[in-house]
């Protein structure tokens, strides 16, 4: 299946701003940041077609998922 990964803010360095990758059926989001080596400690946001999700959530072929980083500031 196909899924749409959108990476924000420092996410993107040493990667991609947008790509498609194909995982088998049943593919976590989990398994997703995984495979980019993404700092979980640092994953604020995670979105499913624009809505929000979690870690856990499964993927379906054609979604997009978009991974924010957590921001800071004050």
């Amino acid at each position: 299946m196909e899924v749409k990964i959108k990476l924000s803010g420092p996410f993107r360095i040493g990667r991609f701003k947008e790509e498609v990758r194909d995982y088998p059926p049943g593919t976590r989001v989990q398994r997703v940041v995984d495979d980019l080596g993404l700092p979980e400690t640092l994953l604020g946001i995670v979105l499913i077609n624009g809505v929000h999700a979690d870690v856990n959530d499964v993927l379906n072929d054609g979604d997009t998922l978009s991974l924010l980083p957590l921001l800071g500031g004050g």
